[in-house]
């Protein structure tokens, strides 16, 4: 299953772990950003060797901003019970860049095939429910210079925009450093310069990768 163009991809900013018990057996779910098979892979090996112990370690990663790569796997557990629900909850969450592994200690129960199914989903809910988890969006870094009389016009242009300021440089003139979304950028091109009566200089930078924590913008 791959990630539509019209759908927003997510990924995990902060990584989290979370548990559940089902019928005395304990399912952990450790969640963490991952952005190779390289990564997911030791990461998994990682989990294998902190919970030797245990009687399963399943796991299941997504990496690509389409979700073009995916794995999974049942660690011993009856086949399509553990790995490949794990795995529907990330791609339904549509979720990219990240490895989830969990952890079963066996409490001496059988669930069967369903209940099985219902316990690794829900451990993987718990896992994502403790991480912070950013919409990715792209984006412009723009530069507009201005004389003092253009500041408060542009900041309330920006400001109307909802667009975030990255930086401001109080000189001879004034340099504002804004976050524009990809979709916009022709319309603040425009938006600027007929506040401005022209007579700003616009400069476009990188094109960047970002998320919104608490309506404020993080470069990823």
């Amino acid at each position: 299953m791959a990630n539509s163009a019209d759908e927003n991809i997510r990924i995990i900013y902060k990584a989290g772990e979370g548990e559940i018990v089902e019928k005395k057996s304990r399912f952990i779910a450790t969640v963490r950003a991952v952005t190779s098979e390289e990564e997911a892979a030791d990461f998994i090996n990682e989990m294998k060797k902190k919970y030797w112990d245990a009687r399963h370690n399943c796991s299941a990663y997504v990496i690509g901003m389409r979700q073009e790569l995916t794995r999974c796997s049942d660690d011993g557990e009856p086949a399509q019970t553990a790995g490949r629900p794990m795995l529907d909850v990330l791609l339904k969450e549509n979720l990219t860049n990240l490895a989830v592994v969990v952890t079963r200690y066996f409490g001496g129960v059988l669930l069967g095939t369903g209940g099985l199914v219902r316990a690794y989903q829900a451990a993987v809910h718990a896992g994502l429910d403790a991480c912070h988890i950013l919409e990715r969006q792209e984006g412009y870094r723009l530069s507009v210079r201005t004389d003092y009389n253009g500041v408060g016009k542009l900041q309330y242009l920006f400001g109307q925009q909802q667009l975030c300021i990255l930086n401001s440089d109080y000189g001879a003139d004034v340099t504002f450093e804004v976050l524009v979304p990809i979709l916009q950028k022709d319309a603040i091109q425009k938006a600027v310069t007929e506040a401005t009566n022209g007579t700003a200089l616009l400069s476009w930078g990188d094109q960047v990768a970002y998320g919104v924590i608490d309506k404020q913008p993080v470069l990823l």
